[in-house]
């Protein structure tokens, strides 16, 4: 009987010593797939599939504020702007990131083609960086006195839409926008694009 348990105990503890060997294996090949990639400044390999980067995060605005997410049957407000265009605003939406975004569509109503040159603003840096943009529209917050310019990267590009170059007889583009937030007790803005008449909007969220 002590034979048999001898040789049960051996092979327990040969069983055990054989799984923590490839513990440690699958451990150590983990760590040099990660390590590699990473420069210690971000999360461990094992903590990044369930956390976002903040350039996910990022991305995964933009793409809500391209109005991928808006609805194109609301229609908060209307503008007339010049030479038979319209522009329609689906949603102003403030996020927690502090800022607000302006979804809408711009139709050529008109005979010939538009080009989006007419809206992106006097400012000369803003025009250089973003031709053929929206980036001259503005926000106005009527109860605080305070007007808010399109958001804008560290190199001068707009966080709005750019590269309206041709909008045919008949046709529309969306169009997006980010502003700065006002304060949570705001819930009313002004909204002004070049060539547009000024509409009165309110923000949810």
């Amino acid at each position: 009987m002590s034979i048999r348990r001898s040789t049960k105990s051996r092979r327990a503890v040969a069983a055990v010593s054989l799984a923590a060997a490839m513990a440690l294996a699958v451990v150590g090949c983990g760590t040099d797939d990660g390590g590699g990639k990473t420069d210690g400044a971000g999360p461990s390999p094992s903590s990044a599939p369930s956390t976002p980067s903040e350039e996910d995060k990022g991305a995964k605005q933009e793409d809500t504020a391209a109005g991928e997410n808006v609805d194109p049957n609301v229609k908060l407000a209307q503008v007339n702007g010049r030479d038979g265009l319209t522009l329609v605003v689906n949603e102003v939406k403030r996020d927690s990131g502090g800022f607000v975004t302006v979804s809408g569509v711009i139709k050529n109503d008109g005979d010939d083609i538009r080009s989006g040159g007419q809206w992106s603003g006097s400012e000369k840096n803003i025009v250089a960086q973003n031709p053929n943009s929206v980036a001259g529209a503005t926000l106005v917050d009527k109860v605080g006195k305070k007007r808010y310019y399109i958001l804008r990267d560290t190199e001068g590009r707009c966080l709005c839409t750019t590269g309206l170059t041709a909008i045919q007889p008949g046709k529309s583009v969306s169009v997006f926008m980010q502003f700065p937030a006002p304060p949570a007790t705001t819930t009313e803005v002004d909204f002004t694009l070049p060539t547009f008449a000024t509409a009165s909007l309110k923000i949810s969220g």
